[in-house]
């Protein structure tokens, strides 16, 4: 099996517990429904994007230059990469 191909989309800059999102500084642009890879000192999980926020509004996408909420599966860091992974 291939490797899955990545690209680095921007980086975490905070991280809430309660309800678990990460706030994500994008350099390139991201959909609902894409696999992120987020990779960190200690964090290494893969998911599907299920929830985004722009200014507390729920979007559909984002573009390069934004700072979006998106609802995390697991515990991430502030400075931890935030990949998208092509199938």
């Amino acid at each position: 099996m291939a490797e899955p191909q990545m690209e680095a989309i921007g980086k975490i800059s905070a991280f809430f517990a309660h309800p678990s999102a990460a706030i994500v500084d994008l350099t390139a642009p991201l959909r609902l429904g894409e696999r992120i890879y987020v990779k960190g000192h200690t964090t290494d999980f893969q998911q599907v994007v299920e929830s985004m926020q722009l200014d507390h509004q729920p979007v559909q996408e984002a573009a390069a230059g934004h700072s979006i909420a998106v609802k995390m599966q697991e515990r991430c860091r502030k400075g931890d990469v935030v990949y998208k992974l092509a199938a």
